[in-house]
């Protein structure tokens, strides 16, 4: 209910009484007006940005127009400028504009024109009305609100007819409430950086600050004052040029507007779905991007356009550029540089090379679908393609010492060629275990130890291990070790001398062990 029309000089003494900090129950009870007109008056005091002692001094023509009566509203001058109130909303989303910039603007247009005080009264009121004022500290192009829906999309296995639930990323432009909504199995890191990427790429750029309630996946440890964010999320907002700005816990303002979003899109997108089923995560997706574009098409009623076209208008062009490359999600991890100079990656069980003086230290792994980098106290050391061949060795040969380099030669082939210096049949039992080992490492370390042993035991004795261990499903060094060791390679040589000796009358039969 609009303020009762109060005389001016009541008005002064109104002022006057506030000037002294009296409360609003004293002023009404002094000036002998009605409570609730005192605290109106005071609301439009406080909104017209004067302190009390400026609006004292203020004509009385002035200040009168400060609060004109209902009927003085009703007017040519209050209807012209109440048709461009909805169009400055739009303009102060636009960074560095203010209301003094748009009323020297409005004052230059319109003869008929408010004083800058009863415009900006005039403004807030209608913002008021409209319940649009919270949307003017948001600045077109700044933030992306992101979170994920509290309530779940299901899908539904085809074979079995088990029901999945899954996930709903949200995340709205609030200068221009442009929405964005995805579906995703969970919500781990992996799946976030996706929507999020996803995002980017639907709205054709990227704000200034991606503003991320305090997810597990995007908040390593949540703080009032300066929460920790994980190293992956911090290293997608490096490669988009744009900063990771958590919610404050205990902040319910921070969370508001993407909760009101996902709010309408529980009412707008949800409620259709429900007479929906949906067999892949996919299908779903191809219907939320068509009910997405139905959403951001509807017409506001605070300002009469839809999303897309405040989105269009005044957003779009404020958000930079998209990379030329999506981000590839990285991970981390520590290891050791090994003795041989190398670090191993256990995704798929390979080893890179490092600088020799870093043998023997603990470094830090960065890595991702393309590419490997290793870090030492956050400086990179060494960089590599990386690998797809399970057990592989990827080398800089400038990395090992000259010691190393001697390593650098091993192969399957270069084993086998210093075992064929023994015989044969060594060098087929050195081609098995190396073909036998996950690592190549491991075999040639073995095949080493197999051909080393021609220092220790002669080569027809060692040749003749091997023939007889070859035979084995398993082979391995202790095996041609043990065979020495224990003699039993000459065995072999006994059996083929029985065949050799001839039948004589001490000679035992199977009959005689009855």
């Amino acid at each position: 209910m609009a303020a009762k029309q109060v005389d001016i000089m009541k008005i002064k003494q109104l002022l006057l009484l506030k000037s002294k900090k009296l409360s609003n129950r004293k002023i009404a009870l002094e000036v002998g007006i009605d409570r609730n007109t005192v605290n109106e008056y005071v609301q439009k005091f406080q909104s017209s940005g004067y302190t009390y002692a400026h609006l004292l001094q203020m004509e009385e023509q002035e200040l009168q127009g400060l609060f004109p009566s209902k009927e003085a509203l009703d007017t040519e001058r209050y209807t012209t400028l109440l048709g461009l109130l909805p169009g400055f909303v739009n303009e102060l989303k636009k960074p560095g504009c203010t209301r003094e910039h748009l009323w020297k603007k409005y004052k230059q247009e319109h003869i008929d024109h408010y004083s800058y005080s009863q415009f900006c009264l005039l403004f807030r009121q209608w913002l008021d009305n409209k319940k649009v004022s919270g949307k003017l500290t948001h600045i077109a192009g700044e933030k992306l609100y992101i979170d994920y829906a509290g309530k779940k999309l299901q899908i539904v296995d085809k074979e079995t007819g088990e029901i999945q639930d899954v996930e709903v990323f949200v995340a709205i432009l609030p200068a221009s409430s442009y929405t964005y909504v995805e579906a995703s199995l969970d919500q781990t890191r992996e799946s976030l950086v996706k929507s999020v990427g996803n995002c980017l790429q639907y709205m054709g750029g990227v704000p200034q600050a991606i503003v991320v309630d305090n997810l597990k996946s995007a908040v390593t440890s949540s703080s009032k004052n300066e929460p920790i964010i994980n190293k992956t999320f911090r290293d997608m907002g490096h490669h988009y040029g744009c900063v990771i700005n958590p919610t404050r816990p205990y902040s319910p303002q921070d969370k508001a507007l993407v909760e009101g979003a996902v709010n309408l899109v529980y009412q707008r997108i949800y409620y259709p779905l429900s007479n929906m089923t949906f067999f892949s995560l996919n299908d779903l997706n191809k219907q939320l991007k068509v009910m997405l574009e139905q959403y951001n098409s509807f017409k506001l009623q605070t300002t009469g356009v839809s999303r897309f076209k405040q989105f269009i208008d005044y957003e779009k062009e404020l958000l930079s550029p998209l990379p030329t490359e999506a981000y590839q999600l990285k991970y981390y991890n520590r290891a050791k540089v090994q003795k041989m100079g190398y670090i191993y990656l256990s995704e798929r069980k390979n080893y890179y090379s490092v600088p020799y003086r870093y043998i023997g230290k603990h470094v830090m792994v960065q890595h991702c679908a393309d590419t490997v980098e290793i870090f030492y106290n956050k400086e990179r050391i060494a960089s590599h393609l990386k690998s797809y061949r399970r057990g592989s060795y990827t080398t800089v040969k400038g990395h090992l010492s000259s010691t190393h380099h001697y390593y650098q030669s091993w192969s399957k082939d270069f084993f086998v060629k210093k075992a064929a210096v023994i015989g044969e049949q060594t060098a087929s039992y050195v081609a098995k275990l190396i073909d036998q080992q996950t690592y190549p490492e491991i075999g040639y370390k073995r095949a080493q130890g197999i051909v080393q042993l021609k220092s220790k035991y002669p080569l027809e004795r060692i040749e003749a291990a091997c023939k007889k261990a070859i035979v084995f499903d398993i082979c391995s060094f202790r095996i041609i070790e043990n065979i020495l060791k224990n003699k039993t390679d000459t065995e072999l040589e006994s059996t083929q001398l029985q065949h050799t000796i001839k039948p004589h009358s001490n000679q035992r039969k199977a009959g005689n062990f009855n």
